[in-house]
């Protein structure tokens, strides 16, 4: 088996091209996931703590959700149809309009966009600017919000900007907080330089800035500092895009990552875990006063997955219409934390980050967060490092994993971490 495995992954070396990049992390073939457990070629089976970098919220195919898109399949239900309405479009935005809008006193509309998280950010952009017939986006250190030019420009990441090969603008950097340590008041700085008019900052169309960071490090902004933010935006007459497409779906707690705060967003772009179960299906919520695009001002060939919107609306209505799914995910939060700091314990200087199902440890180094990851994928678990320096161990399992499997995960993770300290200490 060993041998078959070693000649399949050859055609990828072959024919895939060098962007290619976690399946350098995890150097083997996987044919089959289930739940918050994927095997390979050799028959080796991994708790998986990356589920498809949230993507995954609720685990790898979900029996309901897999069998009502088995059935829409085999009855021939669309499969394409553009930006057309059909009866599955329809059962999906009732769904999410009484068991997310409502109960949370929303009314935002849902824009269908590209199937991806970039270009929900990119049609939050655009539309940003439209409204307010401004051009300049504050966006924050340490942010991602996608791979093309225009989300590029909002994403801090240099290793990232640097594949755009071409000048990126339009866009202001300020400091997420924290940013410049916990002496620095990130919020009072961006308020003088927006209320210096030698600050040189533009008039801005939005603020746009993720309620936890994800791809950044972990960081997860206070309820203060969101609630500022918001109050600049309005000040200054710029729409709020909070980012869920990370941290929303229940990543952090509950279904947005901003449910607890006292804001009310303009534009909310989401993707990744929308879908349920790992299609792709973005989108973009906009409060009904800013839906002010022409007929396909915004548009594309596949904006909104119709197979999407059948596994979404089931994920809606199993795991969303009460709070029994929310108490879960605040019992197995709790669960993580307790490791979290129990691994810190094991490192000087380290530090825990993030919250809810969304938490990992800063080692103060990239390449012993890798050492840790790597030791943890031999021993059967899939984890993958965040941050500037790669330097976060971060903890991204299915919000559905079975408590004792979660545990599991997090022994062979404390282990590793045990083990490559030792391994550091002996080293110096």
């Amino acid at each position: 088996m060993a041998t078959d495995m070693s000649v399949e992954k050859k055609v990828f070396a072959r024919r895939e091209s060098e962007a290619r990049s976690y399946c350098r992390s995890f150097d083997t073939v996987f044919t089959s996931a289930s739940g918050s457990e994927m095997k390979d070629a050799a028959g080796n089976t991994y708790i998986d703590f990356l589920a498809g970098c949230s993507s995954l919220n609720y685990g790898h195919n979900d029996p309901d959700m897999k069998a009502a898109l088995i059935e829409h399949i085999s009855n021939d239900g669309i499969a394409h149809g553009l930006d057309m309405y059909t009866q599955t479009k329809a059962a999906f935005l009732e769904t999410f309009e009484n068991v997310i809008l409502k109960p949370r006193g929303m009314d935002h509309k849902i824009m269908m966009v590209g199937p991806t998280g970039t270009n929900a950010v990119e049609a939050a952009m655009k539309l940003a600017r439209k409204v307010t017939g401004r051009t300049n986006v504050i966006a924050f250190t340490n942010g991602f919000h996608g791979m093309t030019l225009g989300a590029l420009a909002a994403t801090a990441n240099a290793g990232k900007r640097g594949g755009a090969g071409m000048d990126l603008s339009g866009v202001t950097r300020m400091p997420y907080e924290g940013a410049f340590g916990d002496e620095v008041d990130s919020l009072s700085l961006i308020e003088q330089m927006l209320e210096n008019p030698s600050s040189g900052i533009d008039a801005p169309a939005a603020f746009l800035m993720e309620p936890v960071q994800g791809e950044g490090g972990l960081n997860a902004a206070s309820k203060e500092f969101i609630e500022g933010v918001a109050k600049l935006a309005k000040k200054h007459g710029a729409l709020l895009i909070l980012d869920d497409i990370q941290a929303g779906v229940g990543r952090t707690g509950t279904f947005f990552s901003f449910e607890e705060m006292d804001v009310e967003p303009d534009l909310i772009p989401m993707a990744k875990s929308l879908s349920g179960m790992g299609l792709p299906f973005a989108a973009l919520l906009v409060k009904p006063e800013h839906d002010i695009w022409k007929p396909a001002e915004h548009n594309g060939t596949f904006r909104g997955n119709t197979h999407a919107f059948v596994t979404a609306r089931v994920a809606l209505e199993k795991f969303w219409k009460d709070d029994t799914f929310q108490k879960e995910i605040e019992t197995k939060s709790a669960i993580l934390s307790e490791a979290m700091h129990e691994l810190a314990k094991e490192i000087p200087g380290s530090k825990v980050k993030g919250r809810g199902m969304m938490m990992g440890v800063d080692v103060g180094s990239g390449e012993l967060a890798g050492d840790i990851c790597a030791e943890a994928f031999r021993n059967g678990l899939i984890i993958e490092t965040s941050g500037a320096h790669d330097e976060v161990v971060k903890v991204l399992a299915p919000l559905t994993t079975p408590v004792e499997t979660f545990r599991e995960g997090l022994k062979i993770l404390l282990q590793a971490a045990a083990t490559q300290t030792k391994h550091k200490i002996a080293a110096e």
